[in-house]
């Protein structure tokens, strides 16, 4: 099936696959030279040195994972830049953006620009980091929006596994009102988050959606809303996990320079079934929620209230999840499974190919403005997923690429999965094998547009 491939080439003619494209599905050739798209047509035109058959596979556009945590540095054990990068292209991810809450966490322009240089030649798909706000450094977060690589500022109203916070109103309008990217905010509300601390027992995982109950996630996100009204400031919400945050974020008056994303785990699982059946691993920040909550996520992807899907990979080590809840950190990996996933869901019936395409690679393009990337056009950076829709398999421990070692999916059988992964041109996984050595390269954001997906 997958014939005449060498790693890196000048140029690369893929055959016979499938195309998912934002106009539709269609059977045609992708040429690509110089790691850019050139020519959608069937047959090619062009001359190429390098040929792959993919008869049978569907090419997606690669994953842009606009939240991942990969732990480096201060935190390798569980993960870090190269292993993370490594699960991130074993899923059809080409792109990832990383958080800032490491040890030392990334708050000023030489400690980006460390993980910048900590992931050149050892990072496997294109990148981009956060900085970090605190209540200190508001002065500090326009500094790096000159530089290739930095993805935006991010925030975090509550508590949650690591050190960076801005609780309050006064802080997280002076973070907002320096600057011009747009602002990623973890949104829960930490003076609940602290009285719920006080008042609710953390005995079990089941008590985690209640230590972190939903007014929390309610009130944070209108409390920002209301923050953006008043600056025009663009902010990106993080992993709404409920159905009265949509219910906030529909009604208004700042809904267009606002954004929102979900997790696959968000969609894909519920409680209080997902605390039975894996105890601490299903724990993260914010909670898994009821049913009805799920339900009102998967609406809001398809009414545009919410824009895009992010993992949230926030790996731990077996070890460290196998504490006492109260102890337990909380998070859990997904890099890897955010396609095969969606892929799962769309042979169930319940999503299109178009529809993963926008939610994960044409929205995050936008949203952040990133060059090059997003969909599969003649210009376009050839980031390519393809895709066997009709292979069923059940990820194996040993298939984990993420170093914490550890997926809540695995044992169970997803039938679509991403099968060879190409990143501007060049074959980087393929075979359940990366191929080569890491390329992945800096990508370039620019200032945000309003009603992204409105």
């Amino acid at each position: 099936m997958l014939r005449g491939m060498n790693m890196n080439t000048p140029s690369l003619a893929i055959r016979n696959a499938q195309v998912v494209l934002p106009t539709g599905i269609t059977a045609t050739d992708i040429g690509i030279r110089d790691g850019k798209i050139v020519e959608l047509a069937r047959p090619l035109t062009g001359t190429y040195q390098d040929s792959i058959d993919a008869r049978g596979l569907t090419a997606l556009p690669g994953v842009i994972d606009t939240q991942v945590h990969f732990r480096e540095p201060g935190l390798e054990h569980k993960e870090d830049l190269a292993s993370g990068s490594l699960a991130a292209i074993a899923g059809g991810v080409t792109t990832f953006f990383e958080m800032p809450n490491t040890k030392p966490n990334t708050t000023t322009r030489e400690l980006l620009l460390d993980k910048l240089a900590r992931a050149s030649g050892r990072a496997w798909a294109d990148h981009a980091f956060f900085l970090g706000a605190t209540t200190e450094n508001a002065a500090l977060l326009a500094s790096c929006e000159d530089l290739p690589g930095f993805a935006g500022v991010k925030i975090f109203m509550g508590s949650s596994t690591g050190t960076l916070l801005v609780p309050d109103d006064d802080h997280l309008r002076a973070a907002l009102q320096t600057g011009k990217r747009r602002v990623a905010v973890h949104a829960e509300d930490e003076p609940r988050l602290r009285m719920l601390a006080e008042t609710v027992p953390a005995t079990r995982p089941q008590d985690h959606p209640l230590r972190r109950d939903v007014e929390t996630a309610r009130l944070a996100v209108a409390r920002l809303l209301d923050l953006v009204a008043e600056t025009e400031r663009h902010v990106h919400v993080l992993h709404i996990n409920s159905a009265d945050e949509l219910d906030v974020m529909r009604h208004h008056p700042a809904r267009r320079f606002v954004t929102a994303e979900v997790t696959p785990q968000h969609l894909t699982l519920h409680a209080p079934e997902c605390y039975d059946r894996l105890g601490n691993l299903a724990v993260m920040n914010p909670p898994i929620r009821e049913e009805r909550h799920r339900l009102a996520l998967w609406a809001a992807l398809r009414d545009g209230t919410l824009t895009c899907i992010g993992s949230d990979h926030a790996p731990h080590t077996l070890e460290e999840k196998a504490k006492p809840y109260a102890s337990a950190p909380s998070g859990m990996p997904g890099v890897q499974t955010t396609l095969p996933l969606l892929l799962n869901e769309h042979a169930e019936g319940r999503v299109s190919l178009q529809e993963i395409a926008l939610w994960t690679a044409q929205r995050p393009a936008e949203i952040y403005q990133i060059a090059g990337k997003g969909t599969l056009a003649v210009g376009m950076d050839a980031d390519i997923a393809l895709c066997d829709l009709q292979k069923l398999h059940a990820l194996e421990e040993r298939e984990i690429r993420s170093r914490c070692g550890w997926s809540p999916w695995t044992g169970i059988p997803m039938r679509g999965w991403p099968v060879m992964t190409v990143l501007r041109g060049s074959v980087v996984f393929r075979d359940g094998e990366p191929v080569g050595t890491p390329i992945g390269k800096p990508a370039t954001c620019g200032d945000p547009i309003s009603n992204v997906g409105k």
